[in-house]
């Protein structure tokens, strides 16, 4: 799996109420540093800065690739959430694919 880079969207995993961010709000990382932390920028509808928070990788998943320009396939960013997860969480995680995975075949 590709480490975030500069410029990369990202998703928030964790709500960050000290900042009036909420999981699934959108950001844009603005600084890398040595020890997996990133600078994410946020914005609102205006392109105004609202927030500047420092971020481990384990608290967003990449969801548009600068670099490629290319937004990120789903499975690619269930890998990365689920790859922060205990392995007991894991295993919850393939239990439910499965089921869904299940209901399809029985449609």
């Amino acid at each position: 799996m590709k480490n975030p880079e500069l410029f990369d969207v990202i998703e928030l995993l964790i709500d960050l109420p000290s900042h009036s961010l909420c999981a699934g709000d959108r950001g844009a990382i603005c600084e890398q540093y040595d020890n997996l932390q990133y600078e994410v920028e946020f914005t609102n509808s205006d392109g105004e800065s609202i927030a500047l928070v420092v971020l481990s990788v384990d608290s967003f998943v990449v969801v548009w690739r600068s670099a490629s320009k290319t937004w990120v396939p789903i499975a690619e960013k269930i890998q990365a959430i689920v790859s922060t997860l205990p392995e007991e969480n894991r295993s919850k995680v393939f239990d439910f694919a499965r089921s869904v995975h299940n209901e399809q075949i029985s449609v």
